[in-house]
């Protein structure tokens, strides 16, 4: 029966969603849990006065020069509205004037000034300048140099031709690049359409080691770095997040070295063994703000894939309710062909080429081999136009997979945080 777990809360938009399990064989899988900092401003001090790889942050930068600072989207769960104060606290030197704050969007939207708002808070809006990165948009963007994989990358004018640079993200496990953070910041957070279809071609994206936890040998995390170091890059502000979104570490410094001390303690703390796949995995795409739109909930998807059998089901509650959505062509995508194998024949052909393909790659390797539910504030016809099955409630379509398949008591895995986890089996 269950693992001794009668409820277990999703993350579910900012609310959560309850789950009952009583009666069901449940395991619930989330990751190491690590108490947040007990004083994250201080230890944000210790770290960016003690950095890896290169000296503190006061004396490397100490004014009179002009400051590109890229901080990731609102679909990113970085606190940058307690971070920022803090960097420009230690910055005494710099003035405000001479300081831009990049939006690294990717190909996403560019974030409304609430959302803005919300992300580095009032003080920070108020004080500096901020601009949200346009992908599509050649006049605001400047030629970086040439990636040693043969392709031209620019990045957003106000960085290329600033004197000092400061990255900041977070640590997770990534479904593509292995581990979020980085130089993940500039690319794809802050280059030109092209560029980013570019690297995420279909055969990078297909290789085995372009997923979850791997940084040696993994194409997408090589071009990422190859194109991030194009431009010097002064320092790194790098943290880790427990499930409650607080800090649990800094990595701060030289980019790799930082980023690399960062990945081994997420996966210490984030990767988690089974010993067998399961054919029902509930998973969630960690909840606001990660759970915005389906095109991000394809990673939390992606996370139980690994522990699903083949042809088992897997059960998505992600709230979705900024749509599929509308920018880029993925949603085009996912809607444009009738079936997975028809769209699986379109994307690998070496003439298609479009923005977001590598999303609707991904989606469609889970596709290709499980059965994906979603839970969400999605039209339910457009779920199905997706190839996705549209679900009123979580509990009942476990209930209806068990009736299916005829076992009451066929084991079940239950991902309440999503991606924050990430399962392997082994």
């Amino acid at each position: 029966m269950s693992d001794g777990v009668n409820t277990v809360q999703l993350d579910y938009g900012s609310e959560g969603l309850p789950l009952n399990l009583k009666g069901l064989n449940t395991t619930v899988l989330r990751p190491r849990y690590i108490e947040g900092l007990p004083d994250e401003h201080a230890a944000f001090i210790e770290s960016v006065r003690n950095p890896y790889g290169t000296q503190p942050l006061r004396e490397l930068i100490t004014g009179g020069e002009s400051l590109a600072v890229v901080i990731p989207d609102i679909t990113r769960a970085l606190p940058s509205d307690r971070l920022l104060p803090w960097l420009f606290e230690e910055l005494r030197g710099i003035k405000r004037e001479d300081v831009t704050i990049i939006v690294g969007t990717g190909t996403h939207r560019g974030n409304t000034d609430e959302e803005l708002l919300q992300m580095v808070g009032p003080e920070v809006m108020a004080k500096y300048r901020i601009i949200n990165h346009d992908s599509r948009n050649a006049s605001t963007l400047l030629r970086a140099g040439r990636s040693p994989y043969g392709y031209d990358v620019f990045y957003t004018a106000d960085y290329v031709k600033a004197d000092r640079r400061i990255l900041m993200g977070f640590i997770e496990p990534h479904f593509m690049a292995g581990f979020s953070g980085g130089y993940k910041a500039t690319f794809p957070g802050i280059a030109d359409l092209d560029a980013i279809q570019t690297y995420h071609g279909f055969t990078n994206i297909a290789h085995p080691k372009s997923t979850w936890g791997i940084l040696k040998g993994n194409p997408t995390q090589n071009h990422v770095r190859a194109a991030g170091e194009l431009l010097p890059v002064d320092f790194l502000v790098n943290v880790t997040l427990n499930t409650d979104r607080q800090i649990t570490g800094y990595f701060c410094g030289e980019v790799t070295s930082a980023h690399e001390v960062g990945c081994v303690f997420s996966k210490e703390t984030a990767m988690v063994r089974v010993k067998e796949a399961f054919p029902i995995v509930v998973t969630t795409n960690s909840g606001f703000p990660l759970d915005l739109n389906l095109y991000q909930s394809v990673k939390g998807m992606s996370a139980a894939h690994p522990i699903t059998t083949k042809d088992g089901l897997i059960i998505t509650a992600s709230q979705c309710n900024d749509g599929f959505p509308e920018h880029g062509a993925f949603k085009s995508q996912v809607l444009r062909w009738a079936s997975v194998e028809e769209a699986w024949a379109a994307i690998r052909s070496p003439e298609f080429s479009e923005p977001d393909q590598w999303q609707t790659q991904k989606l469609l390797q889970i596709l290709r081999t499980c059965r994906v539910s979603l839970f969400s504030e999605l039209d339910p016809e457009l779920v199905r136009r997706a190839h996705l099955a549209p679900i009123e409630d979580v509990r009942g379509a476990i209930d209806a997979e068990l009736a299916r398949l005829n076992r009451p008591d066929a084991p079940i895995a239950v991902v309440p945080e999503g991606p924050l986890t990430i399962p392997y089996v082994g």
